[in-house]
């Protein structure tokens, strides 16, 4: 992967290249952010470039022997360590295919996509002991090629306790050209003297106009759809694209959301029942994805009212609801219904039963939309 197929991360990638070009890498990295920021992605550019024996002060060139050796997964002085669902295998290697298969489809990708793709019933996996005994004997070999020698840990706060000790001494004192590169979304549940042995690298949230030229260019969305899908996402390329589907599932979020209000202001409480068994039968991820588009068009609506469409980024069709529907949005209202929401969002990732929670929803957004 090169630096020019990571979304945005201009900076970064400034600081990244310029890190290799002035021979300051150090031995042991920590890029943390979400996945959909682009860490893995920009790790993988990292290494390329670090590889590529053509290298300009942009890119990799993407075509000498060790670019495609990257490109494919398959260069000999680069490992990858992940997390891994024990009752199958207990080392990283045995599901290889399967990570490049994963990368090769959907470089950006997140611990639920990898989860999907190699267990079915949906285990917990984690980085256990076995693997840190893997990684030290596989950086205690000598470079193939003679340069760097490379270890990917990707998720590396999903490295069980035992695993991360085993690894100290090997992080604090690595043989000779040896570049440790841990991925994360969460420093919290990673040892402090497994921080305290690497340079922190944070990745920041994609760039709202990267994001929207992105969508633009790729997916071919109108330059509004572009910007109304960018500003809901904060950043997140996966969440973008969980988003995206297609044009008829952005058409039911927005006429879910049109329903909603709709019978709550007309206080019909039969229909807002079948409104609630209705969402509640939608998959868990539809449901945080109808979430998260409610919350953005109530921050669509304060905008619409306080900027005189200025700022607000929305399609179309969007607008035309929001010309009549923002001025229910207020001061008075408006904390309220981001905080069920916000609510409604965190109980769904817990498995709250999805017919009581709708159905509380319908009751507090009749409620509050009638104190505009």
């Amino acid at each position: 992967m090169q630096f020019k197929d990571v979304v945005g991360q201009g900076e970064l990638k400034s600081h990244l290249i310029r890190e290799i070009l002035t021979d300051k890498v150090s031995h042991a990295q920590l890029f943390l952010g979400k996945s959909g920021y682009g860490t893995l992605p920009l790790a993988l550019a990292f290494v390329q470039f670090l590889f590529c024996e053509d290298k300009n002060e942009q890119d990799s060139c993407g075509v000498c022997p060790s670019c495609r050796k990257v490109t494919e997964l398959q260069h000999p002085d680069l490992h990858f360590s992940f997390p891994v669902v024990q009752a199958i295998e207990k080392k990283s290697d045995a599901f290889l295919s399967d990570w490049r298969a994963q990368i090769k489809e959907k470089s950006y990708f997140n611990l639920n996509d990898w989860l999907k793709r190699i267990d079915e019933k949906g285990r917990k996996p984690i980085i256990g002991t076995e693997e840190s005994q893997e990684i030290i004997k596989k950086l205690n070999l000598k470079s193939y090629e003679g340069g760097y020698k490379v270890m990917v840990i990707w998720m590396a706060e999903d490295m069980n306790a035992t695993c991360a000790n085993k690894l100290l001494k090997i992080l604090e004192e690595p043989p000779a050209k040896t570049l440790f590169l841990l991925i994360s979304e969460s420093h919290e549940y990673i040892l402090q003297t497994i921080i305290s042995r690497t340079q922190l690298v944070k990745v920041p949230r994609i760039g709202l106009d990267d994001m929207s030229e992105y969508l633009k260019n790729v997916y071919q969305l109108s330059s509004n759809a572009a910007q109304s899908l960018a500003s809901r996402v904060d950043g997140d390329l996966i969440e973008a694209l969980e988003m995206l589907g297609d044009s008829h599932e952005q058409d039911e979020n927005r006429e879910l959301f049109i329903q909603l209000m709709r019978v709550c202001y007309k206080k019909d409480v039969v229909p807002m029942m079948d409104w609630a068994e209705s969402a509640a039968t939608l998959t868990k991820e539809k449901q945080k994805i109808f979430i998260r588009y409610a919350l953005h068009m109530f921050r669509q609506s304060m905008l619409k009212n306080y900027t005189q469409d200025q700022l607000t980024k929305v399609s179309e069709e969007e607008n035309q609801f929001l010309k009549n529907f923002a001025k229910f949005i207020t001061g008075n209202n408006v904390f309220d219904f981001m905080e069920t929401f916000n609510e409604a969002h965190y109980h769904i990732e817990r498995n709250a039963n999805a017919k009581l929670l709708f159905t509380n929803i319908c009751f507090k957004v009749m409620r509050y939309i009638h104190v505009a």
